[in-house]
């Protein structure tokens, strides 16, 4: 009997279902067709209209707030498996619940980790996704995790800004690896901002490691929430004499008075990804990363390597 070959099929969550599409035709597949029906009480229920048995499928969802989403990747994955798919892939640009990797203070979870033995107790096997909050979150995964960069796709746009005297600044201490990885990529200085915290979302305290006088300067993080520091830190270099500030932040979560604030800031440009949908705005720019999972994808599924797209 002829050996058959498995079949790569993707099929997008509600909350990605535009990144999916562009996923798919740069994949060069169409996209799989799944029903969600929803009951009275919000309660909902994922269908393939399709069979999917025995093939390899891509499930693509990233689990920004609120929980609906993390839910509708869940059960995505729990139908698939339920038919018989051979492999079930969760393509999650925007890893949700990172922030919480650890105990910080007594008697609080642990959400990445739980969150990554919910997929695997779905039927997950093999997770794709970028810039994660902290790189040992792939450690809590006992299947393959395939963390891309969002360097492959930022730096080339920022290298043809064509910009002179450019410096890297990362908006806190715990970004510092993420700047120099960047500041060496484009043989710049670096620069870093001591905030301190009144609570979370709330910066009590901040200032700058470093000289930017005379400096354009682009601050890099892997998300932007309520953009309180990022804000924060254009104004202070501006004040310390920087001739402009940009930043780069993988995912646009844009939450509470995040556009105001970016409007009324000094920031000159917010250059994101569509990792999560977000508003048109004056100062944001969005580069997609469809290119990059759809690359990803073809080549986990062709038993290709890889390796280029784990470098910063």
């Amino acid at each position: 009997m002829a050996k058959i070959k498995t079949k790569a099929k993707i099929f997008p969550c509600r909350q990605s279902h535009e990144l999916a599409e562009r996923i798919a035709k740069s994949y060069g597949e169409p996209l799989g067709k799944v029903d969600i029906s929803t009951y009275s009480d919000g309660e909902f229920q994922t269908c393939y209209q399709e069979s999917i048995r025995g093939a390899r499928i891509f499930i693509i969802g990233s689990t920004h707030p609120g929980p609906e989403h993390l839910m509708e990747m869940l059960l995505m994955i729990d139908a698939a498996k339920r038919a018989s798919a051979r492999h079930i892939t969760a393509v999650m640009p925007y890893f949700g619940w990172a922030r919480q990797d650890r105990k910080d203070q007594p008697r609080v979870p642990i959400a990445a980790k739980l969150v990554a033995k919910m997929l695997e107790a779905a039927g997950a096997t093999r997770i794709i996704t970028m810039d994660l909050h902290a790189d040992q979150i792939q450690g809590f995964f006992e299947k393959p995790v395939d963390h891309l960069y969002a360097s492959t796709i930022f730096l080339p746009y920022v290298r043809n800004l064509g910009l002179d005297n450019l410096t890297i600044a990362s908006p806190d201490m715990g970004g510092s690896k993420r700047a120099y990885a960047y500041s060496k990529a484009l043989e710049s200085d670096v620069v870093i901002c001591y905030k301190q915290r009144a609570k979370a979302n709330v910066i009590s305290h901040m200032e700058l490691i470093g000289d930017v006088t005379g400096r354009h300067v682009i601050l890099v993080d892997d998300m932007v929430d309520t953009a309180g520091t990022l804000t924060k830190a254009a104004d202070l270099m501006m004040e310390r004499g920087a001739l402009s500030v940009r930043a780069i932040c993988t995912h646009a979560v844009l939450s509470g008075s995040a556009y105001e604030r970016l409007s009324n800031s000094k920031l000159e440009e917010l250059i994101v990804t569509d990792t999560i949908p977000s508003k048109p705005h004056e100062k944001l720019k969005v580069l997609s990363c469809a290119d990059l999972f759809a690359e990803v994808m073809y080549n986990v599924h062709h038993n290709e390597s890889i390796s280029t797209k784990f470098i910063m």
